[in-house]
């Protein structure tokens, strides 16, 4: 296309940078905001702050040596009112172009200033008198260093002017929603009239607005339910349920199931009967009993001949598992094979082979699952735990262990909760369970504040607590002294505890220490020999002590809110009455009183989920550099809540009628690049 910069070219890679590579990328590419440079401001009407353009000669410009060399041009209008503009960074040239007599217009806040009202580095044109008027508001991209507003707008209008603005939306969906027509609506956008609504472009609350978000919405739920549909089409081996090992894991079981884990096993028992492969994704709350599900879904594979694996994020929490279905499989006869990196060699290959022979159906490891000497010849189902904690290509590489070839069932688990609205769009190619029932006798956990200057009360307290016979979390974020960020580690507090209360056995776990060293000192603080655990945020998911009842999080304003969730979940699983103590180091950020306030006032884990939502956005909430998923540029998951059910009713709607219409929207928004969702 004539004017549009090569691929290898300087501008084609800044093009990139923002993810545009050919001229329809440019159309969906949307200004942040608009300046109007349709009218003209007298000076005398110029307020403080205000964005304005003034159309005035030059009367003087000089270099002028204060503090620093500056550009002052001194401007007159019709009316003979003086402007100061000042350039604080300028080239020689600039005062070339301002020589007295010459006529400009300059866009900027105007100010008051000691020698009168003045605009400091405002935009510039050289005009001549009479020169027309934009006849539209002038907008104002995201852009990269080195692209200029100047050079983005034009390549807009060559993507205007080549890229046909068909509709391939039908007209009956437009006309039910209330919906302008796609060309009417990216029109408008890029060139709003003078009396355009300027607050509800701002609020992206005009219609014009409205068609895009919707369009946005409707592309990715049509990219999910194709990769959804997708993956109903490919073979898997049928895994029906005996019920034999089942039923008798239940009657070993020291505790019943409750109704909703019961539900959710046989959501997943279903799933497995089917001849297609399942994805699937278990969300419960801290606490909620997820691993007796996954249990329950591992024995249905093993009940059927096949193999099933369960991956972990951590050694601790593998190896948590590992523990807690070997003591519920051993009744049953059952053996599991134990994979991490930090294993010894002859124990690793042994546990290779009796894999690699299918002498073992069933393993649970950490990321050591998924390196190339594993084997898993029958691997009929797949589960990860904390799903968001691995990459595409690690939870991609654990599904290809199938020697056969065949795609295994996977079920995913996670205990942040996913707000409805996030569910609905990022998740849209997954069938979700969710455990929304704690499993009774876990107590209430009361939540502090307490400013770091209270931390000898806090001792106190921690002292009181375990000489009466409870045992206590005390997490730092750090292991070593950082000066910049002035936190206090956890060598340093385990020393200063260790002084402090001489009569308590204290422990210490961080990620730097050996798994042996960990996996002892995890075994002395699970058997109660150990009153107080010192550690960093290894210990934030999977560690079940129920004589655990006093949770301490050091410097609490440095965490974010999953991760304060999931470390107060360590507490209150036995009958104590238990308690978090967040310490923070004020002064407090905005942001990080918000978070402090969400963890204080509530418990209820899908609540903490939207307000995290609410803060943080959804691409850092789901992890979207990581997982693959195409983040929403303009659609607002809170505010355009009922969009995305009807997003959701005309994308099954298109995908059933009007397959070219999907094919033409899919073009438009990912050109190609679909494979940007999840594996």
């Amino acid at each position: 296309m004539r004017g549009w910069p090569e691929a290898g070219s300087r501008v084609g890679k800044l093009l990139a940078r923002l993810d545009i590579h050919r001229p329809e990328d440019l159309i969906v590419h949307l200004p942040l905001r608009y300046e109007d440079e349709t009218r003209l401001t007298p000076i005398a009407d110029l307020l403080p702050g205000v964005a304005a353009q003034v159309e005035a000669e030059v009367v003087t410009c000089e270099v002028v040596a204060h503090a620093r060399r500056q550009l002052l041009a001194r401007l007159r209008d019709d009316a003979a009112h003086i402007l100061l503009v000042r350039w604080l960074n300028f080239y020689p040239s600039l005062q070339k172009q301002l020589a007295p007599g010459r006529r400009v217009r300059v866009f900027g806040e105007a100010r008051g200033g000691f020698l009168g009202t003045e605009m400091v580095h405002p935009r510039l044109q050289m005009v001549e008198e009479g020169a027309p008027l934009p006849q539209a508001l002038t907008p104002v991209y995201p852009t990269t260093a080195g692209l200029g507003q100047a050079s983005l707008r034009h390549l807009v209008e060559i993507a205007l002017a080549s890229v046909a603005l068909d509709d391939p939306l039908p007209a009956a969906i437009c006309r039910r929603l209330g919906f302008p027509a796609f060309d009417e609506a990216i029109r408008y956008l890029h060139h709003p009239p003078p009396d355009a609504d300027a607050q509800a472009l701002a609020d992206k609350a005009h219609p014009a607005w409205q068609r895009v978000k919707f369009e946005e919405l409707l592309v990715q739920q049509l990219s999910l339910r194709r990769a959804y549909n997708a993956r109903r089409a490919q073979a898997a081996v049928s895994l029906p349920p005996r019920h034999t090992l089942l039923r008798a894991l239940l009657d070993h079981l020291p505790f019943d199931l409750t109704a909703a884990q019961r539900r959710v096993t046989n959501e997943i028992a279903a799933d497995l009967a089917a001849p297609h492969p399942m994805q699937r994704l278990l969300q419960g709350d801290v606490g909620s009993g997820k691993t007796i599900v996954a249990a329950c879904a591992m024995l249905q594979a093993a009940e059927n001949g096949c193999q099933a694996a369960l991956m972990a994020p951590t050694e601790i929490l593998a190896e948590q598992h590992y523990r807690k279905l070997s003591a519920w499989f051993a009744p049953l006869g059952i053996d599991i094979a134990w994979l991490s990196g930090s294993r010894k060699k002859r124990a690793r290959e042994a546990e290779l082979a009796r894999l690699q022979s299918g002498e073992c159906l069933l393993a649970v490891g950490t990321l050591a699952l998924i390196e190339d000497p594993v084997s898993l010849p029958r691997l009929a189902l797949a589960v990860i735990d904390e799903q968001h904690r691995f990459g595409v290509r690690q939870r991609f590489a654990l599904r290809e262990k199938n020697a056969a070839g065949q795609r295994p069932h996977m079920l995913m688990m996670s205990a942040t909760p996913i707000p409805r609205t996030l569910a609905m769009t990022h998740y849209a190619d997954l069938d979700i369970s969710v455990l929304d029932e704690l499993p009774p006798g876990r107590t209430p956990i009361h939540t502090r504040l307490v400013s770091a200057a209270r931390r000898e009360e806090i001792i106190a307290r921690l002292h009181a607590a375990c000489l009466d016979g409870c045992q206590a979390y005390w997490v730092c974020p750090l292991i070593e002294e950082s000066e910049t960020l002035q936190l206090k580690t956890a060598v340093e507090t385990w020393e200063t505890l260790c002084a402090a209360l001489p009569e308590l056995r204290i422990g210490l776990i961080h990620s730097r220490l050996k798994a042996d060293e960990k996996a002892a000192t995890m075994a002395a603080f699970a058997g109660g020999e150990l009153h107080v655990l010192v550690a960093t945020t290894v210990i934030e998911v999977g560690v079940d002590v129920p004589r655990a009842s006093l949770m301490v999080i050091e410097h609490a304003e440095r965490f974010g809110l999953a991760q304060l969730h999931q470390l107060r979940g360590r507490v209150g699983r036995g009958a104590a009455q238990s308690a978090c103590v967040l310490i923070y180091e004020p002064p407090l950020s905005a942001m990080a009183r918000a978070r402090l306030k969400v963890i204080y006032e509530q418990t209820d884990g899908f609540a903490i989920a939207r307000e995290d939502l609410r803060i943080r956005g959804p691409g850092e909430f789901v992890g979207a550099r990581q997982s693959g998923l195409p983040l929403l540029r303009y659609a607002d998951l809170e505010l355009d809540a009922d969009m995305i059910d009807q997003a959701r009713e005309s994308a099954e709607e298109l995908l059933a009628t009007a397959p070219e219409a999907v094919e033409e929207l899919m073009a438009r928004w990912l050109g190609g690049r679909e494979g940007l969702l999840r594996a």
